[in-house]
């Protein structure tokens, strides 16, 4: 496996099979990436050989277990240069906000305060703030695009102020592709006192992330989105927040002490982590980091420039084609959204599975985005490491088909 990246698409898979007597084009990668066999061979072989649970059994298929979980967690902090005391393992990006929101930002806020979000939000990093903001009295206040599809850095600084004490935003749009400046983002929130939450669902697969050079509070992100499996996330927290921040779910293994009427939880991470965690989906991701690790970001990221210029280009040529996001350059990431004149998303997706091609259709959960865009849904194509040249010609032949079948 991982010979190159051009024979990358057949460590995975799913993408050796046809879509109606049509090779299979995936690009909704943005939604969730397919899995190298490494992956489904780590699944299998943790479940023949290393079932148990966590933490818990002093036999041997238990340290086994235990040993692998704790091995990823060091190698996810590697990954995105963080400690392991600051990693806890959740269900996904969902899970990691609202976890960050309900038990820290619902302690740290209060009536009157202030929470800055974007308009690009997927509703995972918009409606646990709105619900927040409901339960404290806090102010919710909209970053605004400019007309390039990027965010209103102008307006950023005018609502920054020492009433912000929560400020939480996406690393990379799922819509547009824009990729948001953090670092700047981050210093200029922490000149006024607030802490930095941000959405990295849509950035880890396709560039390395670096903690230490990003400063952000907290950062989240989500196993399927790296080549990993479906059910597991990352949930960053600076030592000192997570030390502060409280659980919100309870149960076995995240306490030191029960008693009738009270109890003492662990140190982070593991007071975060009630119940059997997804041990198998943790070694899942563990082996899709592993494979991202050696395909090399550098090839990662020069691949998919090309195919997502690529694909820009090709959709930008065929007349009554619209393009959202910014222009293609160093701030869009690996996504084209787009719609046809005259066509429903709904409809475009539907003749284009025909040709094999899959892409995504909808809101892409971030409604209050398509209301700024004046659109009621957008077509969107999402990009990942296996795609190649060919898939992003299938996409416009399949578009141009559409276009034909329309007769607009």
């Amino acid at each position: 496996m991982v010979k190159d990246i051009a024979t990358a698409r057949n460590d995975f898979p799913i993408l050796s099979q046809q879509i109606n007597g049509q090779p299979l084009t995936y690009l909704d990668n943005a939604a969730t990436t397919q899995k190298p066999r490494s992956v489904i061979d780590a699944l299998t072989h943790y479940y023949e050989f290393d079932n148990a649970n966590i933490h818990r059994g002093v036999y041997t298929l238990a340290e086994r277990a235990t040993e692998q979980y704790e091995q990823v967690r060091q190698q996810v902090a590697d990954f995105i240069h963080a400690d392991r005391d600051e990693i806890v393992f959740t269900r996904g990006t969902t899970t990691s906000l609202n976890w960050i929101a309900l038990g820290f930002g619902a302690q740290v806020l209060q009536p009157g305060d202030d929470i800055i979000i974007t308009v690009m939000e997927h509703h995972s990093n918009l409606v646990p703030w709105q619900q927040v903001a409901l339960q404290t009295g806090a102010n919710l206040r909209y970053v605004e695009l400019t007309a390039d599809g990027e965010l209103d850095l102008a307006q950023y600084r005018q609502l920054l102020s020492k009433k912000t004490k929560i400020v939480a935003f996406t690393h990379v749009s799922n819509v547009l592709g824009t990729i948001n400046p953090v670092q700047l983002m981050t210093q200029l929130a922490h000149e006024v006192g607030a802490y930095v939450v941000v959405d990295g669902a849509q950035a880890v697969g396709h560039f390395p992330v670096d903690m230490t050079s990003l400063d952000c509070d907290f950062y989240a992100f989500s196993g399927h989105k790296v080549y990993g499996p479906t059910g597991v996330g990352v949930l960053y927290g600076k030592r000192e927040w997570l030390k502060k921040m409280n659980p919100v779910e309870f149960g076995g293994e995240m306490i030191n002490l029960v008693q009738r009427e009270i109890t003492d939880f662990k140190a982070a991470p593991e007071k975060f982590e009630a119940g059997t965690m997804p041990i198998a989906q943790v070694i899942g991701l563990g082996a899709a980091l592993t494979y991202i690790q050696k395909i090399g970001w550098s090839t990662i990221e020069t691949q998919e420039r090309r195919v997502t210029a690529a694909a820009y280009q090709l959709l930008k040529e065929i007349p009554g084609v619209e393009i959202y996001g910014p222009e293609m350059g160093p701030h869009r990431s690996a996504l084209v959204t787009f719609n046809l004149k005259g066509v429903h998303p709904h409809d475009l997706a539907t003749v284009l599975d025909t040709q094999g091609v899959a892409v995504r259709a909808g809101h892409h959960c971030a409604q209050p985005l398509m209301q700024t865009l004046g659109v009621s849904a957008t077509t969107r194509a999402s990009f990942g490491l296996y795609n190649q040249l060919s898939d992003v010609k299938r996409l416009a032949a399949a578009v141009r088909a559409a276009k034909e079948f329309f007769q607009v």
